[in-house]
């Protein structure tokens, strides 16, 4: 009985799979040696920079409490006010600095088309931040 036959009929070819484990090994020994040098290669200069103490220097701009009623009545910081008055006023209040914000607080059945007036106006006289005020949906 002989162990290996010259029939090339029986011969099975190479395997053909690649072989990882080396790969594998080559990796972990690099991690490690990354792993050690890496804390190694940070080069930090020792200065001594001056101290200070400063605190946040924040400014709240002023703001326009601005009121529209489910009627279309228009109130400015609680006082009535018209339409056609708003334009100059706009204007006086967009020149300031820092320019405030207008705050809009409008009834929830107000006609969105008094809305779009008083925001146009307001755009147009160079107002540039505008928000609408909302209650929580709890109250």
């Amino acid at each position: 009985m002989a162990m290996g036959s010259f029939d090339s009929r029986r011969h099975t070819p190479p395997m053909a799979d690649m072989n990882v484990v080396p790969l594998v090994d080559v990796m972990l020994v690099l991690l490690v040696i990354f792993i050690v040098t890496a804390p190694l290669l940070t080069h930090a200069v020792k200065i001594d920079l001056p101290k200070a103490s400063s605190s946040a220097n924040v400014t709240k701009p002023e703001h326009i409490e601005f009121g529209i009623r489910e009627s279309g009545e228009l109130f400015w910081s609680g006082e009535p006010v018209s339409l056609g008055d708003l334009g100059p006023r706009f204007k006086a209040e967009a020149q300031r600095q820092p320019q405030p914000e207008l705050h809009l607080r409008a009834d929830r059945n107000a006609r969105y088309e008094r809305v779009a007036e008083v925001m146009a106006t307001a755009a147009k006289a160079g107002l540039t931040r505008i928000g609408f005020v909302t209650e929580p949906a709890g109250q």
